[in-house]
């Protein structure tokens, strides 16, 4: 099968292509500036890959289009349409479909599938997942937003019968505005926390409690070929709520005291009890309570298809985490101590806190954080959030936003943090003031769920040339 894919570089469809390709199937696609890192992925894999979305595409006589959520019916200020070759697909009534749904009937057919869902650490808890299952000699096939260090690629196809998947709640396409994990079908289902997020398309939480609910009632009951499980984080009420909806799966809770899986000791160094009892033990390099309950998920997940707990807990000793997640970007020295500069994805109020509390467990007395962050993502824009932002920076010494597009006075949002937090509208003051700033000793955390510019570069040659 050939298939064009419309919103190629995104990481849901450049895995999607990968997969794809792996499968045996001809792929070409396009997107609007076709950028590394997942241009030179795909382009490796022999994927044809096209600037813009001309309708002169429709030449390529694919079998089927792959359409990307990036894609809509918006027309420009002129009056043509943002996508034209999206109107000549409709126009010529040539087949299209979405990514999760070619996915489905494509990929995942047939597998025992593993879906992680969440507000937060998707990434995280997928590529943990996956490598558990690899390092029990499982061969998963997996789907990351992102790129897992201990795999090098964001998907593949696997050799074993499991399929581990990022579930995300964001809607399919513009003609379908279900979540995408619905499409998926797990035997398995994480959900690994809820709260408000995506206020482009969700009008409250109530709305996402509603998909989450959703996702639970694709889970299989008990039955010839095992039973479904969620696996659900106990300290969530937003999820005790998605669960009260109607649940006829077997469930397993972590997290919360009287939960089937909980943790005991640091966030680096800790215990893993299964039901009061101690079943195996994770030490590794990563921090944050947030880790901590993403492993537990993991280990719920992995005994659900027969890796024990204390073989889950022995295999994160050697989990190196996904790119930009805590991603050290080079060291810079100053005479009275090194600088360190961290590239991160946390872009949500609660997922900015938590990051840069993991962070500040893991310092020294006297050494400092610098947050470096954009309110990039679409609620953020919008926002809705911005009054969260001084409770998310609390344990930052220092707080510099890049307010660029903003329709919204980031001075005004941040105000509560006084002479803690700084603004600069472009990325070059925005360097010149946390290079002004930066001293021996600090750690300097950078913040967005898209490139920023490459801030991270740009930080690192003004502070070596400071």
């Amino acid at each position: 099968m050939h298939i064009h894919i419309l919103g190629i570089c995104g990481t849901f469809m450049g895995g999607l292509a990968a997969l794809a390709r792996e499968a045996g199937h001809k792929v070409t696609g396009c997107d609007a500036g076709v950028y590394p890192p997942m241009s030179d992925q795909l382009r490796a894999l022999g994927i044809e890959l096209i600037e813009g979305f001309g309708a002169d595409q429709l030449a390529l006589k694919p079998d089927m289009f792959v359409v990307g959520n990036v894609v809509s019916r918006a027309h420009l200020s002129d009056g043509t349409p943002k996508f034209p070759l999206m109107e000549a697909i409709l126009d010529a009534g040539l087949p299209y479909t979405s990514g999760p749904q070619w996915l489905a009937e494509h990929v995942l057919q047939g597998r025992h599938v593993i879906a992680i869902a969440g507000t937060h650490g998707k990434t995280t808890t997928t590529a943990m997942t996956s490598w558990i299952l690899e390092a029990a000699g499982l061969q998963p096939g997996f789907l990351v937003g992102g790129v897992p260090l201990n795999f090098g690629v964001s998907a593949r196809l696997g050799q074993g019968k499991t399929f581990v998947i990022e579930a995300d709640e964001y809607d399919t396409a513009f003609f379908d505005k279900r979540s995408k994990f619905v499409h998926y079908r797990p035997r398995t289902a994480v959900l690994n926390n809820l709260e408000f997020d995506h206020a482009d398309i969700f009008d409250d939480l109530a709305a996402i409690e509603r998909q989450f609910h959703h996702l639970v009632r694709t889970v299989p009951g008990k039955g010839a070929h095992g039973s479904g499980r969620v696996v659900v984080n106990g300290l969530e009420e937003s999820l005790a709520r998605v669960l009260h909806q109607g649940c006829w799966s077997e469930v397993r809770s972590f997290g919360a005291a009287v939960s089937d899986f909980t943790a005991q000791g640091e966030a680096s160094d800790f215990d893993v009890l299964q039901q009061g009892k101690t079943v195996g033990h994770v030490r590794w390099s990563l921090t944050g309570t947030h880790n901590q309950l993403n492993a537990l998920a993991a280990i719920a997940a992995a005994e659900h298809v027969g890796v024990s707990p204390a073989m889950a807990a022995q295999a994160l000793g050697s989990f190196e985490n996904v790119k930009r997640r805590m991603e050290l970007r080079g060291t810079v020295k100053a005479k009275d101590g090194d600088i360190t500069v961290y590239d991160d994805f946390a872009h949500h109020p609660t997922a900015i806190r938590t990051t840069v509390d993991g962070l500040r467990r893991s310092l020294k007395a006297g050494e400092r954080i610098l947050a470096v962050f954009e309110p990039r993502s679409n609620t953020m824009k919008l926002g809705t959030m911005k009054s969260q932002l001084p409770w998310s920076l609390e344990n930052a010494d220092l707080a510099f936003c890049h307010s660029g597009g903003l329709d919204w006075d980031a001075t005004a949002a941040l105000a509560p943090m006084g002479a803690r937090a700084a603004v600069a509208n472009n990325i070059e003051t925005l360097v010149a003031q946390v290079t002004q700033a930066a001293r021996g000793g600090d750690h300097i955390l950078c913040m967005s769920n898209g490139g920023f510019q490459g801030v991270h570069t740009k930080l690192l040659y003004s502070l070596q040339n400071k």
